[in-house]
């Protein structure tokens, strides 16, 4: 999510301003100096940028991002950082804004071409929107929904938690099954059946967590809980490595703490979940 303080714009700008919070992107990843965004006295000894825009306003502080291709060298006071990776160096609110910058700039690199005619396309000024050359076709950035769902049970010990991990995961890593919504389906239709397909159990008394914008690369993460009703775990071949029963106090390596995953398994934790 955006920091509460934030209001979107869209604007292409002819400057950048050392008074505002530049978010400056190397293709696809967030360049860094020391640790911490760039600075634009620096960023101006680069060539041309492909894109230069204000992305919106923090307070009285401008957002202002800037994109260069992969081949563009870089001097040796920059250096490049994949963008799930700075969280840690650069802070919640300049990685929130980073993610909005990110999807953004990802949204121009993957509609340079009409989807219908082929011709090239130009990015308009004051919106988020790519419009075809020749045949006038308009789209905008790409939202993907996908849905999580933290399942409970009573076991032996206490509450338990089912948890799966992809073969993508990081070594150890497990979290609550998550799936992308097919077209036509609901939200709540799309928890049922990915908990089915992923880990073959059944579920009851869905209810609402929170949602999450994620940008990897331009998805809305919307998080459920839910209650085991029946079934056996069968994880889905090609999708789920392993998926397990939990007590709360032998839990594996989970997500990250700025994911929407983590704070759903600590809110079960801490007893938070209704």
């Amino acid at each position: 999510m955006l920091p509460t303080a934030f209001t979107p714009l869209h604007k292409q700008e002819g400057y950048l301003d050392e008074n505002h919070i530049l978010i400056a992107l190397h293709g696809n990843t967030l360049i860094l100096e020391h640790g911490n965004l760039a600075s634009i006295r620096t960023l101006q000894t680069l060539p041309t940028p492909s894109y230069q825009i204000t992305l919106g306003q923090l307070e009285s502080q401008k957002v202002q991002m800037v994109v260069w291709p992969e081949s563009t060298q870089l001097p040796p006071t920059l250096n490049t950082m994949e963008l799930r990776a700075s969280y840690e160096l650069i802070g919640e609110t300049n990685w929130l804004l980073a993610g909005r910058a990110s999807q953004i700039a990802t949204f121009y690199r993957t509609h340079r071409f009409c989807g219908l005619c082929g011709a090239a396309t130009q990015a308009l000024e004051t919106e988020a929107a790519c419009e075809c050359t020749s045949c006038g076709h308009r789209v905008w950035p790409r939202i993907s929904p996908a849905v999580m769902v933290l399942i409970r049970r009573a076991g032996e010990r206490g509450e338990e938690l089912l948890l799966a991990r992809s073969p993508h995961f990081r070594a150890g890593m497990y979290s609550a099954v998550a799936g992308f919504v097919e077209p036509g389906e609901s939200l709540e239709q799309c928890a049922h059946r990915e908990v089915l397909e992923e880990v073959g159990v059944k579920i009851q008394n869905l209810r609402w967590f929170a949602s999450q914008s994620w940008a990897f690369p331009h998805s809305l993460m919307l998080a459920f809980v839910a209650d085991y009703q029946s079934g056996e775990i069968v994880c889905q071949e090609g999708e789920i490595e392993d998926a397990q029963w939990f007590a709360l106090d032998v839990l594996p390596d989970l997500p990250s703490a700025y994911s929407l995953a983590h704070r759903l398994i600590d809110a079960a934790l801490k007893g938070q979940l209704a």
